[in-house]
């Protein structure tokens, strides 16, 4: 799962391992790859597995 801001620029990546099929929850603390607060506004996750590819968008409120 990869975290991208509102104009594409990679902010994290989060969980990038397989994993089981089934249900999971993955939680992002608000950190950018730095390690510093990323700014409150509009982000963009990614969920990838084989062919499927999925984005949506999220906003965080600091």
């Amino acid at each position: 799962m990869k975290i991208y801001d509102a104009q594409g620029k990679l902010v994290q990546a989060l969980l990038d391992e397989s994993i089981t099929a089934g249900r999971h929850e993955v939680e992002w603390n608000g950190l950018n790859r730095q390690n510093e607060a990323a700014a409150s506004g509009v982000y963009f996750y990614l969920l990838q597995s084989g062919s499927f590819r999925e984005m949506k968008k999220m906003i965080l409120l600091r």
